[in-house]
């Protein structure tokens, strides 16, 4: 699979479609929709194509490691992602405890239990430019997907179908 789309349903700028080959899946998008100019905590969605980089997963609760081409790891409980524009580590894995403000991956709830990274503001890294930007698990409510910070999140059943498409080529088309 070489593209992936992710579009905004009419008149609702937090719940998107994702689109990959004869998919059609519907998604959480930023609680601030979809923004061309990403900042940090602005709580958008990057506008854009995007690499994705790798797949992320929690073993403890998922068992075996997910069906895809791209390169694999397993969660650890002290991993994190730097979100301080400031530090040198900005918008990179990081290990818990942490100098500066980094999220936690290792999550009490399932958010993260399945996470592909998104290579928004990675190479380079621009300050404040939005950092831990990922496609993973949707939270619910009401049977409706719940808003991101600024990431794309679908049901585990969508996106283990979806990480099972990808290979390293693969692009993320956000708009």
């Amino acid at each position: 699979m070489r593209h992936i789309y992710v579009n905004r349903l009419p008149g609702r700028h937090t719940l998107g479609i994702v689109k990959a080959g004869h998919l059609k899946l519907r998604c959480a998008l930023g609680r601030s929709g979809i923004a061309t100019f990403k900042r940090e905590g602005d709580g958008a969605s990057p506008r854009g194509v995007w690499p994705l980089r790798q797949a992320l997963y929690r073993a403890d609760r998922r068992g075996n490691r997910p069906a895809t081409m791209l390169p694999v790891r397993a969660l650890r409980p002290d991993d994190g992602w730097c979100d301080a524009p400031f530090d040198s580590n900005y918008n990179r894995s990081v290990r818990h405890p942490y100098r500066a403000s980094a999220e936690r991956m290792w999550r009490s709830d399932q958010l993260y239990d399945l996470v592909i990274v998104v290579g928004h503001n990675d190479r380079p890294r621009v300050q404040g430019a939005g950092s831990a930007i990922f496609v993973h698990v949707a939270s619910e409510s009401g049977g409706g997907l719940k808003p991101t910070e600024g990431c794309i999140a679908l049901r585990l059943s969508d996106l283990r179908r979806l990480v099972a498409m990808i290979e390293p080529r693969t692009r993320l088309h956000i708009g």
